[in-house]
């Protein structure tokens, strides 16, 4: 069975990015048949925020983006907190040890920092020096025995052969690991497992097909596969979602406008339209070629083409996505969301629901709490609901 996940971090609220992730594997888990999970990933107790799994849950209810499997829905994976499966990675960390693909570090971090620095002053690349590699298993023991602190390190030297890197979007890849720290942790000295670890032992333990990621994970690539190697595990597919900029270029950011899903809730955007705007930003459709271009565009995506989250369902391809880092213009969504609500209002339901998000958003907004006009509660909830009933007449009549 194909099965995705979507694994955010608790560390505050769902960004655009992130709902790019879990709408790509929404789109692609049913496009092709398949299922998807969301499981959290809450290893790193120091940047935990309390409420943001909630949160998280509630921005993909709004999208309508239904996970199978996780937290409140239960399911044949759990738990689905990183946080309760601890037993799980230090099994297969043992069985990495016992293998000799991994070792025990006790340096204490102001030895790193002094062995790091002197490594920068030779020139050299490396993050460590490998000193505990070359422990006896006498000296080992006997510090475990003592109760020191350690970690454990991945052996890069005893590494199995394994293949290339190979990704759904950017496809074949370099195997460098120059970008990757030297002999990388795979369990801290809290007992807790890096994400490298974690995410190779849950994806594997949960049966996961296919990865879809974003692009900042690109380069730990390499590490992850030389983990399935050495835990003779099967690796899934991978695609790496290019990153969304803001209209200078820049990573998307506060500064530059909103970024959190619940600012684009709370201001009265169609979830539809949201979905729609980020779905198309950066990636073709098969229909593209029927629709009306302007003379001298390339056959690119149509960045203000109007999908409903089914038509997405039905037209999506991971591989159809451009390599290219992509930006997003607030004013294409403006463009988007005009077009679903003309869709929304076409119907006595949704001109029902567009007159209730209208209402919510005057008082909101527009600070005339009905309670404190001059007429009673009822004549003003009538009232208001008569001009929001005009305006959308008069809009998309």
């Amino acid at each position: 069975m194909v099965l995705l996940r979507f694994a955010p971090s608790p560390t505050g609220s769902l960004h655009l990015g992130g709902l790019r992730t879990a709408l790509f594997n929404h789109l692609t888990a049913r496009r092709l048949g398949g299922k998807w999970i969301l499981r959290v990933e809450d290893t790193d107790a120091a940047r935990f925020v309390s409420g943001s799994v909630e949160g998280i849950q509630r921005a993909l209810e709004w999208a309508g983006l239904d996970y199978d499997y996780g937290p409140s829905v239960g399911g044949p994976h759990e738990p689905y907190f990183q946080s309760q499966r601890r037993d799980l990675y230090h099994t297969h960390a043992k069985s990495l040890l016992e293998k000799g693909h991994a070792y025990r570090c006790f340096c204490s971090p102001d030895r790193l920092a002094s062995a790091h620095a002197e490594l920068k002053a030779r020139g050299s690349n490396a993050t460590y020096d490998r000193h505990c590699l070359h422990l006896s298993e006498e000296e080992v023991a006997r510090k475990v025995r003592a109760g020191e602190r350690n970690i454990l390190r991945l052996n890069i030297d005893n590494v199995p052969d394994r293949e290339s890197p190979q990704d759904l979007i950017f496809g074949q890849l370099k195997d460098a690991h120059a970008s990757l720290a030297t002999d990388p942790v795979l369990l801290k000295s809290d007992g807790l497992p890096t994400y490298h670890l974690a995410n190779v032992v849950d994806d594997h333990e949960m049966g996961i097909t296919h990865v879809l990621r974003g692009e900042e994970w690109l380069p730990s690539l390499p590490l992850h596969l030389d983990l399935y190697a050495c835990l003779n595990f099967p690796p899934p597919q991978f695609a790496h979602l290019p990153l969304l900029l803001n209209k200078d270029g820049s990573k998307l950011s506060k500064r530059h406008g909103d970024v959190s899903v619940g600012d684009y809730i709370e201001k009265g955007w169609e979830p539809g339209a949201l979905l729609n705007w980020l779905a198309v930003t950066g990636w073709g459709t098969s229909a593209d070629s029927k629709r009306t271009h302007k003379e001298g565009a390339v056959s690119a995506p149509d960045s203000t083409a109007i999908f409903t989250l089914q038509e997405l369902i039905q037209e999506f391809d991971i591989k159809s996505l451009t390599r290219r880092r992509t930006i997003l213009d607030p004013s294409k969504l403006e463009i988007i969301n005009r077009e679903h609500i003309k869709r929304t209002a076409s119907t006595p339901a949704g001109r029902n629901k567009l007159q209730e998000e209208a209402l919510r958003l005057m008082e909101k907004y527009l600070e005339v709490p009905k309670r404190t006009l001059e007429w009673g509660p009822l004549d003003a909830d009538k009232i208001l609901h008569s001009v929001v009933e005009v305006c959308i007449h008069l809009l998309f009549k």
